[in-house]
């Protein structure tokens, strides 16, 4: 029953990586719009690009763990 319970928290697909990375894009672009309101100017731009820039690379890193798992095997 455990085994069953811990494959739901287990990205398999592009897919599910994929809608992994567009929810944390949406929160990373609400965190962004909030710091451009609390630090106007050049400050504020920083942090928004930093935090979209964020999902950006954990979004390549699982589409690649995806394609390690697939290429060399890995057993869940």
């Amino acid at each position: 029953m455990w085994r069953k319970f811990k494959r739901l928290f287990i990205i398999k697909t592009k897919f599910e990586a994929f809608l992994i990375v567009y929810a944390l894009a949406t929160g990373a672009v609400a965190r962004g719009q909030d710091y451009l309101v609390q630090y106007p100017g050049f400050g504020g731009k920083l942090l928004f690009l930093a935090c979209t820039g964020a999902v950006f690379m954990a979004g390549a890193k699982m589409i690649e763990a995806i394609d390690y798992h697939r290429t060399y095997g890995q057993d869940y």
